[in-house]
């Protein structure tokens, strides 16, 4: 059996690294290669992620850059496809939402090669969310949907997806966070030593949707409502910040106070931080995720989510991007309890999903 497993950005090689330890773990009569897109960077930038998380090289470095949806989808197709022609795997694996994941399965399925969706049926029901629409297509021209929880097959069977193409195996990100913070917690290095943070004595920020970032009155609203939090609490607001939101930040001319700005950090630094963290804003899908599992409260800069499961068992909370209510969920829930039970599985989805492909490829 051969697997083409098509990653783009920093996040699916987080998510995707599960089910590539897994398949070196099962390499016996089994072929797997990574295929990037560097939809988000070059895939020698991302090179340290794979060196971090000890994963084997790409094959393929498509390194397609930045450019609008239709230009950037364009390029992943058309590069993806000249891959798949020359390799012929019996089954391409993409994981998320993202443009390279759409690319991925359309190339794939125009070959008549099989597409496995890992993270299928998620959805915030907004299709203002490019995100959205990525999904719900990718789902529908997959073979085999690896729902994470039960709530997203019923969404899939909803949507009138054969029963028997969906399989619930959990989230990879659990598998994730498990072996990547022993990775973190090894390291001799501390990135709160380096900042001079103490455990639960600062709140952690990631923010860099384009529908907040690009837009000044909801970017104000989140930076008005960060200041707040501040001086409310009187502790460092730590903002490892994107290059697109710094460079829509001079744009707009916004000058935040009492927020910590530092360059991004590597994804082990990343998981030390939010591990320790008091409480985490974010609009990030993973992160909202990752704190759940992490037992780190989190407040989503966000009016909707496809992460409903953190909502219920009460490890997140919906606060947009008004300063009043984002200072009104981060005092809601530095109150809560952090005992609520992770929806999302028990860190075998890597090992379930190659276990799955053997099975229906008959390896």
């Amino acid at each position: 059996m051969k697997i083409c497993i098509v990653l783009g950005t920093r996040p699916e090689i987080i998510k995707m690294s599960p089910v590539i330890r897994a398949c070196e773990r099962q390499n016996v009569d089994l072929d797997s290669f990574i295929l990037h897109t560097g939809q988000h960077y070059s895939y020698t930038m991302d090179k340290v992620f794979f060196e971090q998380l000890g994963l084997p090289e790409a094959r393929y470095n498509l390194d397609v850059g930045s450019g609008s949806h239709g230009e950037q989808t364009a390029k992943i197709l058309t590069g993806v496809e000249n891959v798949l022609q020359k390799e012929q795997p019996d089954v391409v694996l993409v994981e998320g939402d993202t443009n390279t994941v759409l690319a991925g399965a359309l190339a794939a399925a125009k070959l008549h090669i099989k597409v496995g969706h890992v993270e299928a049926g998620l959805r915030s029901y907004d299709r203002q969310m490019p995100e959205e629409i990525n999904r719900v297509l990718t789902d529908h021209c997959s073979d085999y949907l690896f729902a994470p929880t039960e709530t997203a097959r019923a969404i899939l069977l909803g949507e009138g997806i054969p029963e028997e193409n969906i399989f619930v195996t959990g989230n990879t990100i659990v598998d994730a966070v498990y072996q990547n913070l022993e990775l973190a917690t090894s390291r001799r290095k501390s990135v709160l030593n380096d900042l001079h943070l103490k455990p639960q004595q600062y709140f952690l920020v990631t923010a860099h949707r384009q529908e907040n970032v690009d837009v000044k009155d909801r970017f104000n609203g989140i930076l008005n409502g960060l200041e707040r939090i501040n001086h409310e609490y009187q502790m460092p607001v730590i903002y490892p910040i994107h290059p697109r939101a710094r460079k829509m930040m001079n744009q707009f001319g916004i000058q935040p106070n009492g927020i910590q700005l530092i360059e991004p950090v590597d994804y082990l630094s990343f998981l030390q931080l939010e591990s320790q963290a008091k409480l985490v804003l974010t609009d990030s899908g993973g992160v909202q995720e990752e704190t759940c599992i992490l037992q780190v409260p989190c407040v989503t800069l966000r009016d909707t989510t496809e992460r409903p499961e953190t909502l219920e068992v009460g490890s997140n909370v919906l606060a947009g991007t008004t300063p009043e209510k984002i200072v009104e969920c981060t005092v809601l829930m530095t109150k809560r309890a952090n005992e609520w039970q992770n929806p999302f599985g028990d860190g075998t989805a890597g090992e379930r999903i190659v276990t799955i492909l053997r099975d229906k490829l008959r390896c």
